[in-house]
């Protein structure tokens, strides 16, 4: 089959490698598409620690081809989107949902093999069967929406808080998909540039904020003037973080979402302690993919303006180019096979 290999960091290409067979608990998806994320970038440079040589890929959807158990036969031939998450399921934070505190916890794209290739091994426990008229390039996108669901989750949002979004790549417009579903006003999407604000706009943001044009800090108390009910900082940049905790309203709620790539960052404590603020780290949001699917295939969520490029998998260079260089435009590039 068709795959794309990291060997190792700096080195990938695409190779014919063996089709994969299932195990017992896991079936063989035949992948119709691919996302490319930002995190596979950093299993490329080797920033995100992962077992190379690797197949990434970890936003996928596809066709079950194969159950390595008999009691999983029935997924045969169904369209399918999946969790990530291969656990041991006895454990007491598996047994209680919490599938990503679990010692024995690896995911796909990162610790094994992903979907960046023909085929890919997941675990049949964490499959949904997806409506056929959910397009697979949006199905392949629950991951990155499943992770805006978690982090609302994580931060207690509520209907007619305000919202302020810092990041407009895929995570942040899926961000400010969620919001918008969710009922809250007067949402803000901030970013470093117009690049993909436009697209913001096209999804319903109430204001965006070019910060390299202007102060966020000073636009932001224009747009909330008695402060922000919830911000959710995309971008994992020590600034954005900062400024986020001097936006928020006294008693209010930052989420942080954005990856920091294991760099130590400076933040004023007082901004935290005097004013009330409930800080909450939003990784490892588990088990949303079913949620997400519902909420795109009843059209609650329309994730369409995130796929602004499709190819075959032998595009592979010029996908991650465009993910490492983002151009003008472009959020995601999915591999349609």
């Amino acid at each position: 089959m068709k795959a794309v290999m990291i060997e190792k960091p700096g080195k990938v290409y695409l190779t014919d490698a063996p089709i994969p067979e299932p195990g017992p608990g896991f079936v063989r998806i035949k992948v119709k598409a691919a996302a490319v994320c930002a995190t596979d970038l950093e299993v490329l440079s080797g920033g995100i620690p992962a077992n190379y040589p690797l197949i990434p890929g970890h936003e996928w959807s596809g066709i079950v081809d194969k159950a390595g158990s008999e009691e999983d036969q029935h997924w045969v031939g169904k369209h399918v989107i999946g969790s990530n998450d291969v656990v041991c399921l006895k454990c007491d934070a598996c047994r209680s949902g919490n599938w990503r505190y679990c010692k024995e916890f690896e995911e796909i794209g990162f610790r094994r093999n992903g979907a960046y290739a023909e085929y890919a091994i997941m675990p049949a426990y964490g499959l949904y069967e997806i409506q056929d008229s959910l397009a697979w390039e949006q199905a392949a996108l629950c991951e990155p929406l499943g992770v805006a669901l978690g982090t609302f989750e994580k931060v207690n949002a509520k209907f007619a808080e305000t919202c302020l979004i810092i990041g407009a790549g895929s995570i942040g417009l899926c961000m400010l998909a969620v919001a918008k579903a969710m009922g809250m006003r007067r949402i803000v999407v901030a970013a470093s540039s117009e690049g993909r604000l436009q697209i913001a706009k096209e999804m319903g943001a109430y204001a965006t904020i070019a910060t390299k044009n202007c102060d966020l800090e000073a636009e932001m108390k224009k747009l909330h003037p008695q402060g922000t009910d919830v911000i959710i900082e995309c971008t994992g940049i020590e600034i954005c973080n900062q400024q986020a905790l001097r936006i928020a309203k006294k008693g209010g709620r930052v989420a942080l979402a954005g990856y920091g790539r294991g760099k130590n960052m400076n933040i004023r404590i007082d901004d935290v302690h005097i004013n009330n603020l409930h800080v909450i780290g939003a990784g490892n949001n588990w088990n949303m993919h079913k949620k997400a699917a519902m909420l795109m295939e009843e059209g609650i969520v329309d994730l369409s303006p995130l796929v602004t490029n499709t190819m075959p998998i032998e595009n592979f260079a010029q996908a991650l180019d465009m993910a490492a260089k983002r151009p003008q435009g472009f959020v995601k590039a999915i591999f349609r096979l």
